[in-house]
Formats: C-alpha cells, sequence, structure tokens
C-alpha cells in the first residue's frame, strides 16, 4: 500500500505544483482524509467493496462541493481504481512533500519535564541553523524518559533520555550474564 501511496501522491503533487495550487490542494486533501478519518459511515461507504464505483463517485461528489477539480478528478480515480483505502497514506506522502517543497521540518522536543520556552526556541533556532530549514517545533512533556532529551527531526530520532541509557545498560548486563 505504501508504493501505491507514494505513486498517487506524488502524480497529485505534481499536477498540483504545476498549477501553482500545493497550497489550495494540500489544505483540501486534508480536509477530505480528516472528514473520512472522523465518520465511520464514509469509510465504510467508500472503502467498502459493496458499493459501486458510480455509487462512491456520486457520493463524493455530494461530500465535496466546491473543490479544486484536479482534487475530484483525483479522488475520482482512486474510487474507480478502488485506491480510497490508501488516502490517508497518500495524504501523509503528499504533506511530506508539500514539507520537501517549502523547506520545512516538523521537529518533536521530548522531555521529563516542562522546559523554559527560551530553551525550546534555543534549541529551535540551533536545528533552523544547522538545517537551514524552517521548522515547525512542538515540545512534549514525557515523565517515562525520566529525564534528558528525545529530539525528533523530521524522521530522524536522537535520544538522549535517561530511560534509553538505562535500557542500554540492561541490555549490556544481560548479554554480559
Amino acid at each position: 500500500m505504501e508504493e501505491i501511496a507514494r505513486v498517487y501522491s506524488e502524480a497529485l503533487f505534481d499536477v498540483a505544483r504545476e498549477r501553482d495550487a500545493l497550497d489550495e490542494i494540500r489544505d483540501q486533501l486534508g480536509a477530505v482524509a480528516d472528514a473520512v478519518a472522523s465518520d465511520h459511515d464514509l469509510q465504510v461507504f467508500f472503502f467498502s467493496p459493496y458499493f459501486s464505483s458510480a455509487e462512491k463517485r456520486d457520493g463524493l461528489r455530494r461530500t465535496i462541493s466546491g473543490a479544486d477539480p484536479e482534487l475530484v478528478n483525483f479522488l475520482d480515480l482512486l474510487v474507480e481504481k478502488q485506491r480510497m483505502p490508501a488516502l490517508f497514506q497518500i495524504r501523509k506522502r503528499f504533506d511530506e512533500l508539500w514539507d520537501e517543497a517549502h523547506e520545512r521540518l516538523e521537529v518533536t522536543l521530548t522531555s521529563a519535564v516542562e522546559l523554559d520556552p527560551a530553551v525550546v526556541a534555543s534549541v529551535g533556532a540551533e536545528i533552523e541553523r544547522k538545517t537551514g530549514k524552517t521548522i515547525e517545533l512542538t515540545s512534549e512533556v514525557d515523565e517515562s524518559i525520566i529525564g534528558g532529551l528525545v529530539l525528533r527531526v523530521g524522521n530522524r530520532v536522537l535520544d538522549a533520555s535517561i530511560h534509553n541509557r538505562l535500557e542500554r545498560l540492561r541490555r549490556e548486563v544481560a548479554r554480559a550474564a
């Protein structure tokens, strides 16, 4: 399913970029995916083989009025090819492509206690300086890490938590025993 999502999302992304409608299509694709994710009846309707493609296309047109015609055509294609279950992965990959195109990077800073906003801002500024990208910084508290920090930059994780260090020590002791 990941390969299918990659192919479809890249195709939609290319069309949106050619039409200079990346933001609009990203927002509308997100709205459709969110609507389907939050409504069990829509999931059953769009993902079930019991409804015909024609019924699904008709339902789609009633559900999304005023959407970009390219997005509507894209969703029609997903319905016709019975690829609607890949919608959420397509949206995720489209968002990743959008982030790359806008040189944007999601960063999550996790600590055991609430960090001073100045510290969080300083970490964010340093990551922006090192990567040359605009970052979307989120700070979270997770007491289970005991101390230290866990930094997720894009799809990379730097785990400098005490919990992680203790776990590595436990594994080393287990191997030595």
